[in-house]
């Protein structure tokens, strides 16, 4: 991510003079900050005053060329999504403006709210929190998504993928590459997140304040999401938290979902070829425990959990 580094510093004044007029006339920027978390983007804290009150907002910056030649449109993506979320149950940050090319900013830019609360990956109610976990997931599943001009794509080659040397279960991993390259379940689609895990979840105390980081978001399988949180709490607590979070799902949901292990197997064959490490976002809220060879044995157990399914 050393390509994200190069621009840790504060925002261009061009951008900031983008932000204070995006929030109205005689708004003015206080303070920036870079906040933790983000990986693949520049991130910013930005407190506005306006009209005598103080305004909280972020701002996200899209430095990467490899992920924007890709993706040229992330700007207007993730305002889409942002558009999109606010009909969600759930709290989410609000759209305040957005700079597609860059014509304004140097580069494409979203400027949001900013939800209240933090990222809590090491929650003293762990039943709570995956409960919260799953009911905000059920809210934005509620959402249709035929209108929505983004759709699900897998961000692996599947046909190129092969067994990972660092596993002690190579014929498994076989198995669930040929089961993935296979149909894929019947589905209901709805509007997804596509990035939905515990780094992107804010919370107060033990409530649940918010969904964040919609850049991802599209049409898709509600499946997929579960299956991205659930590896996600894999590699981060383990294979049972993750079976817990799908559970709680389940019931909430009722006959509306039904689970199918393929979206598992699709989610984490992302991992490949690997070997999973600890992922840095992690480490940006403290979590010190993990190491690389306790992520990928767990990973090894999750694979071997859901093989059991299929």
């Amino acid at each position: 991510m050393s390509q994200l580094s190069d621009h840790a510093s504060q925002p261009s004044l061009e951008t900031l003079r983008w932000v204070a007029q995006a929030v109205g006339a005689g708004a003015a920027v206080e303070s920036v900050s870079r906040l933790a978390g983000a990986t693949s983007s520049v991130v910013h804290g930005i407190e506005v005053n306006y009209k005598g009150r103080s305004i909280e907002l972020v701002l996200r910056q899209f430095f990467n060329t490899e992920w924007l030649e890709t993706e040229p449109d992330l700007a207007l993506h993730e305002a889409s999504s942002l558009l999109k979320a606010a009909q969600a149950d759930v709290p989410t940050p609000e759209l305040i403006a957005y700079d597609t090319r860059g014509d304004c900013c140097g580069v494409p830019t979203t400027l949001m709210t900013r939800l209240p609360g933090n990222v809590n990956l090491s929650p003293q109610n762990l039943d709570g929190w995956l409960d919260g976990l799953a009911e905000a997931l059920t809210h934005i599943h509620a959402l249709d998504a035929e209108d929505f001009g983004w759709n699900y794509f897998d961000y692996s080659d599947i046909t190129r993928l092969a067994p990972p040397r660092w596993s002690k279960f190579p014929k498994q991993w076989e198995r669930a590459i040929e089961v993935v390259a296979g149909p894929r379940p019947a589905t209901r689609e709805c509007f997804i997140h596509r990035d939905y895990h515990p780094n992107n979840v804010v919370w107060q105390g033990e409530r649940l304040s918010g969904v964040i980081d919609w850049v991802n978001s599209c049409r898709g399988a509600p499946g997929f999401d579960v299956a991205w949180c659930r590896l996600n709490l894999t590699k981060l607590c383990g294979v049972a938290e993750a079976d817990q979070f799908l559970s709680a799902y389940q019931s909430l949901r009722g006959a509306s979902f039904e689970y199918h292990p393929y979206w598992d197997l699709l989610a984490i064959i992302e991992v490949l070829p690997g070997p999973p490490d600890v992922y840095e976002g992690w480490l940006a809220f403290g979590v010190s425990h993990l190491t690389d060879e306790i992520v990928k044995t767990r990973v090894d157990d999750y694979l071997l959990s859901l093989m059991a399914r299929v």
